[in-house]
C-alpha cells in the first residue's frame, strides 16, 4: 500500500473511529492483499509509511471474497469484477485475508 493511500485510511480512521471504518482491497494477488490488510490491521511491516508502527485494526476484505461479494448488485459484480475472477487465486486471496483478520482485526 503506498504512502498516500496509508494516510487515507489513517485520516479516516481519525476521522470517523476505527470501528467505523472497512478497507475493501483488490490486489491482484494474495500476497499483495496480505501485505496491505497487514498495513491497515497491525501497522505498516516496511515500517516506511504513516501507518508504520500504528496498530489500526481495522476491518479488512478483498473484493473477490464472497462476503464482499454478497453486497453488490449481481450484475454491477460481474461487469466490473467478473473478468478478474477468472484470472485471479480466489480462494487463496480469501485464504490470506481471513489469516490477517483472525490475527489482527479488532473491529469485526
Amino acid at each position: 500500500m503506498d504512502l498516500e493511500n496509508q494516510n487515507r485510511v489513517k485520516d479516516a480512521a481519525e476521522k470517523f473511529g476505527n470501528e467505523n471504518v472497512v478497507v475493501l482491497l483488490g490486489a491482484a494477488e494474495a500476497e499483495a492483499a496480505g501485505l496491505a490488510a497487514e498495513t491497515v490491521t497491525a501497522g505498516d511491516p516496511t515500517f516506511a509509511g504513516p501507518l508504520a508502527g500504528v496498530e489500526l485494526g481495522l476491518s479488512v476484505f478483498h473484493v473477490v471474497e464472497d462476503a464482499m461479494k454478497e453486497q453488490f448488485n449481481e450484475d454491477v459484480y460481474e461487469e466490473q469484477i467478473g473478468m478478474m475472477e477468472m484470472v485471479l487465486d480466489c480462494d487463496e486471496i480469501a485464504e490470506e485475508m481471513s489469516e490477517i483478520r483472525d490475527e489482527f482485526c479488532k473491529y469485526l
